[in-house]
């Protein structure tokens, strides 16, 4: 049988995202809410996956490294800072934006290599960086949040099939390509506590 592109995609993003730990052990026992508590968390990671695009773009032919060691520590320690404001874990809260960092990363680096082997792909326009790391630090924000609002859910044990079908809706609502869809899957690696 011939799987359909569409559908081929959807496959591999489940595949993608049963790698998640702690997803692939309950997934066929994951409940089917409407208003799934881990949908604002995984379309946060999401939201700020898709700025990853443009960050390549700003950094695109300049002298501007995908790696930022300073910038990286400055966003681990303001969402660290907010967690404990709020009374989460600020620890927890660091591990989990060491993965939406990596994740954003990886995304770069596959757009450079394509730009890279593919010239004719590449951004013929830079965005405002400092306008993009704006944006970025909103969904930092929201997401510092979600995560802090989302803690009982988050060490429950149906955590990972909870968390599994909200990154399918997601992929399923944004349209994300596999690339997207693999850093998706890197970006929750560390939600569930359990």
């Amino acid at each position: 049988m011939r799987i359909s592109t569409p559908h081929r995609t959807v496959l591999t993003a489940a595949a993608v995202l049963l790698a998640v730990p702690g997803t692939a052990a309950a997934a066929s026992a994951a409940p089917r809410h409407p208003a799934d508590p881990l949908q604002p968390v995984a379309a946060l990671a999401a939201d700020r996956l898709a700025t990853a695009d443009l960050v390549a773009a700003a950094k695109w032919g300049t002298d501007s490294p995908i790696d930022d060691p300073a910038r990286e520590q400055q966003v681990l320690d303001t969402v660290a800072a907010q967690a404990q404001q709020i009374g989460a874990d600020p620890d927890e809260t660091r591990r989990v934006f060491r993965d939406q960092i990596e994740a954003n990363k990886l995304v770069q680096r596959a757009l450079f290599a394509e730009w890279t082997a593919h010239p004719d792909r590449a951004p013929t326009t830079k965005p405002d960086l400092s306008v993009v790391r704006a944006a970025i630090n909103r969904i930092n924000t929201d997401l510092v949040r979600a995560l802090a609002d989302t803690t009982p859910e988050r060490v429950s044990p149906s955590c990972g099939p909870e968390l599994f079908v909200a990154a399918v809706e997601v992929h399923h609502e944004k349209h994300q390509d596999l690339l997207h869809t693999t850093a998706l899957a890197r970006s929750l690696a560390h939600i569930c506590r359990g």
